[in-house]
């Protein structure tokens, strides 16, 4: 009760930010998951992390709903019919928006953009308008920087009308993504590359790379997750390898036996929370976006997330000299490796019927951390402040990006002089997608909007809420948490002329 009291008393947060804040300790009352003692002793120890999802899963952590199929047909839960203008085709995303449910209780998928307004555009200056609105009002109203829209991978007038409201609105909702492919004109890319030195969006992904893990339909979910339109996943749960790295005696009896038996574990655990989700909760049953058609039980999988090999990897080599350390020694690099493969091949071991899309089995995902993270780097990431050249960085960070259908990403921080040569960014990205590289995000160090992790914050937004203030937007308080923790603003600045050796 003194929980609920605090947020009631909170003067720093909207009314909005109480309610959402007040369903969770409801939620969070509750004890309906049938865990085991032996997952408890992980949870508790910080090895198992549910990332906050709640003790009652009521509804999924993503969803992804098929927006093209609700331009096309409209809603009648909702009254709504197709639309025949940009008008109109705005204003029906924007209430079924409203609508799409997710952990944030904020849609972490807004469909890909373009692709959707593009047939509506006939006045490009009435469609500039219109879009500026469109986007504005997601940025006011959808205050969770989770929130994520898609571009590409084709050149349209609607996807250069975004990049250009983007640079003009600068606002840091939503994230954005423009999927990358071989046949995406480079004057697009460009683009996009200037867009994401002043917005820090969107960030590039490998289509050819998602299309072949995840087949065609497929969108850029929350930070960076790849999952299925017209389903999403259940859960995403995250082990903590750094931790789990202390429990073991050496190398092999972490990957022979601890990394096994901690995957066993939390893969009971996301059993758990998939059941009560899919057999209790009445989710499937009750929702107007199954009934319609827009997403299907089918179309979800659930999320096996990791975080801290790097971490993991230096236990075990316990150097402090950088040229041994995960990232730069070649045997700590192969100790990564090794870790990861076993991991993928433990994951796979498991089999849960209700994740139909992916055949029975979980998705690996390098999970980017959270505010609370002191100390342990996201995912397979290098860590801050001991990041390599940054053509010795991407063939490093590549080979871990095979591993992860459902989403590892690399930031890279760009002094603001880049800005003058954006065709040699595009010239990286396109390298680093040759070597496999899954998804490649940059920002540059003048701009106020700044990538955290997977998510976009306002450098003057935070300021605002260490003062004390209100902000509109709460992921404001998990950036500024992840710049006093995890030291995002001391990522390594890159520029044209140390890239050009």
């Amino acid at each position: 009760m003194n929980n609920v009291l605090n947020i009631i008393k909170d003067n720093s947060l909207t009314y909005e930010q109480k309610v959402l804040s007040l369903a969770r300790e409801a939620e969070n009352s509750l004890s309906v998951l049938n865990v085991s003692k032996e997952v408890y002793e992980y949870i508790n120890e910080g090895i198992i992390c549910d990332l906050n999802e709640g003790h009652a899963p009521y509804r999924p952590r993503y969803v992804v709903p098929d927006y093209e199929k609700f331009i096309k047909n409209g809603s009648e839960f909702l009254g709504l019919k197709p639309p025949k203008n940009i008008l109109e085709a705005v204003n029906n995303l924007l209430i079924l928006y409203k609508h799409v449910p997710s952990i944030t209780s904020f849609p972490v998928y807004i469909g890909n953009i373009d692709i959707l307004l593009d047939p509506f555009v006939e006045d490009e200056k009435k469609a500039y308008d219109v879009i500026k609105l469109f986007l504005t009002h997601i940025d006011r109203t959808i205050t969770d920087s989770f929130c994520h829209a898609n571009i590409g991978p084709k050149d349209t007038k609607a996807g250069r009308l975004i990049l250009k409201a983007e640079r003009e609105l600068q606002n840091a909702i939503p994230n954005i993504t423009i999927k990358y492919s071989k046949n995406t004109p480079n004057d697009f890319a460009i683009d996009a590359i200037n867009t994401a030195l002043i917005t820090a969006k969107p960030s590039f992904a490998n289509h050819e790379m998602f299309l072949n893990d995840l087949g065609e339909n497929y969108g850029i979910v929350s930070c960076y997750n790849g999952l299925n339109i017209g389903g999403g996943s259940y859960t995403l749960v995250r082990l903590n390898l750094a931790n789990l790295a202390k429990k073991s005696k050496d190398v092999d009896d972490f990957i022979d036996v601890i990394l096994p038996d901690a995957v066993k574990r939390m893969a009971s655990y996301i059993d758990e929370r998939v059941k009560f989700l899919v057999e209790e909760s009445g989710f499937f049953e009750s929702s107007f976006l199954v009934k319609e058609g827009l997403i299907s039980k089918n179309n979800f999988t659930a999320m096996f997330g990791i975080f801290g090999l790097a971490e993991c990897v230096n236990h075990f080599i316990n150097s402090d000299k950088q040229e041994d350390r995960f990232g730069h020694s070649e045997y700590a690099n192969k100790l990564g490796l090794k870790i990861i493969s076993r991991l993928e091949k433990e994951v796979c071991k498991h089999n849960n019927s209700h994740c139909k899309v992916s055949n029975g089995k979980y998705l690996l995902h390098a999970q980017v951390g959270i505010d609370t993270d002191n100390g342990i780097s996201p995912g397979c990431r290098i860590p801050i402040g001991e990041e390599p050249e940054i053509h010795e960085h991407l063939m490093q960070a590549a080979k871990f990006h095979k591993f992860f259908p459902s989403g590892i990403g690399d930031i890279f921080s760009f002094d603001s002089m880049a800005k003058n040569n954006p065709e040699f960014i595009l010239d990286i990205i396109k390298g680093a997608f040759k070597e496999n590289m899954r998804y490649f995000s940059l920002y540059s160090t003048d701009s106020d909007i700044i990538r955290i992790t997977g998510y976009l914050v306002k450098k003057s937004e935070m300021e605002k809420l260490e003062r004390g203030e209100q902000v509109l937007q709460d992921t404001v308080a998990l950036g500024l948490g992840a710049v006093k923790n995890n030291k995002v603003l001391k990522r390594k600045v890159r520029n044209n002329a140390r890239i050009s050796k």
